[in-house]
């Protein structure tokens, strides 16, 4: 259910004229564009945005080169804070391994209820749903009477649902959603682009193997789950979790460092394909000649 009194903001457009915000605003947030309404940036009281928006007037604030908004935090997550302001509720794909760093960033936005709905562990609401809907609590004595549970601690409540749990036994934890989600099956093609110098006498100097960029295909969210931070998403920044794309690249050019990462992960190679062509021929004989390659490995988890 929505909260009982974080969307009374008791704003109105009028309001916003006043201290010299236009309707519709448009943000800036680490480099994504996001449009949206004045009373949904002020939606939860006393939050960060709410003091931006409310406390201050427009020419106080930070923008960018063209007028927006800026926000210097991350902006594929900022998305999941707007939906939230939109509505109170939560809703992430099927698999998000981001649930840490979303919650700090609710933190960061000062929205308390946001982070309980991230940590699986508060109450039953604030669990998981199968349609991925994380639904917030206003008040615990609410949700106890709800359950017919006048009396009983919150404590207590918690650890019978543990005891429940269908994946708990005595003398084991239960695994995480998290865990087990980080073991779903898929692929994942590693490609590059290199150049290598064949010299005299067919030996090949230094500059043997000469990586300019390692691409990344596959699903979105399998690829964020092996290389992390190393992952440049500036090529493809808003691909939902669900997607594929074939436009991301890491951050080094180490082909070894991708192999780690990806066995760390339980992938394993199941194929490979290079081409090369000759890209600088001299007709003299002295003159070292500069092939370059394509070279794709494929890694499946099953």
């Amino acid at each position: 259910m929505a909260l009982a009194d974080s969307k009374g903001s008791g704003l109105s457009s009028g309001d916003a004229g006043a201290l010299g915000f236009p309707e519709i605003v448009e943000l800036n947030v680490g480099g994504q564009v996001y449009v949206t309404r004045y009373s949904t940036l002020v939606a939860v009281r006393d939050s960060l945005l709410w003091h931006m928006f409310t406390q201050k007037k427009a020419k106080e604030l930070a923008r960018d080169s063209k007028g927006r908004y800026f926000l210097d935090r991350d902006g594929f997550l900022f998305r999941y804070i707007l939906d939230y302001l939109r509505d109170l509720k939560l809703v992430l794909p099927d698999y998000f391994p981001e649930r840490s760093r979303l919650q700090r960033e609710a933190q960061f936005f000062q929205l308390p209820e946001l982070v309980k709905c991230l940590n699986p562990l508060i109450s039953k609401e604030n669990s998981i749903t199968e349609e991925g809907v994380f639904s917030c609590a206003s008040d615990p004595e609410q949700e106890l009477q709800g359950m017919g549970g006048a009396g009983i601690s919150v404590a207590t409540i918690d650890m019978s649902r543990v005891a429940l749990s269908p994946a708990s036994s005595p003398g084991s934890i239960a695994p995480t959603p998290q865990s087990l989600e980080t073991r779903r099956s898929g692929y994942i093609t590693v490609g590059y682009r290199g150049s290598y110098t064949i010299g005299r006498d067919i030996q090949a100097d230094a500059k043997f193997r000469r990586v300019a960029r390692i691409t990344v295909c596959g699903k979105t969210s399998l690829a964020k789950e092996v290389f992390g931070d190393t992952l440049n998403e500036s090529r493809d920044p808003d691909r939902p979790p669900e997607r594929y794309t074939c436009r991301y690249y890491l951050k080094f050019n180490f082909l070894e460092q991708a192999f780690d990462k990806l066995a760390e992960a339980g992938f394993q190679m199941v194929a490979c394909s290079s081409t090369g062509t000759c890209a600088f021929a001299s007709n003299d004989q002295s003159e070292d000649k500069v092939w370059t390659s394509y070279t794709e490995y494929v890694f499946c988890r099953q």
